[in-house]
């Protein structure tokens, strides 16, 4: 019977992968790099005023750089964007196990662990602190402290 759940579930997931639409106009709909890496040609080159090239030379360098800037990264992610995205699901597929397999076991067993600790260290400043604090406090809470200014 739980075999048979195991199977319908990973059945389910990669329908669900494989049925996912892929929306193609916007491509980064959680908009993680909104304001990093969006940069224009007047983010990178500007001329303040009393320092303009030719109007021609400013038209063709706009062009140059927004062409240039399209196509290489076009050629980047062609040549490099399956590979990156191979050693990009290995990595956090790596992360998210050892997160799953190891981080959080270690902190469970460590907060089971401090636990019985905490409770002993709790019992040892009720029994020894607590009194010395409040003998000190007795004896100091008669001090009176008068301060005058003289002139």
């Amino acid at each position: 019977m739980m075999a048979e759940e195991h199977t319908d579930l990973e059945a389910q997931m990669v329908k669900d992968i494989h049925c996912k639409e892929i929306d193609l106009v916007n491509r980064d709909p959680k908009n993680i790099n909104e304001d990093i890496v969006k940069v224009d040609f007047e983010d990178v080159i500007a001329e303040p005023v009393g320092t303009y090239s030719f109007d021609g030379v400013w038209k063709v360098s706009y062009t140059t750089f927004t062409v240039s800037k399209y196509w290489c990264y076009r050629l980047l992610s062609t040549l490099l964007g399956v590979p990156l995205a191979l050693l990009w699901g290995f990595l956090f597929a790596c992360i998210s196990f050892c997160h799953i397999w190891a981080v959080v076991p270690c902190i469970k067993s460590y907060l089971i662990e401090i636990q019985c600790i905490s409770h002993i260290y709790s019992l040892c400043i009720r029994t020894f602190c607590n009194p010395l604090f409040a003998a000190l406090g007795q004896m100091c809470s008669s001090i009176k402290v008068l301060l005058r200014k003289e002139v």
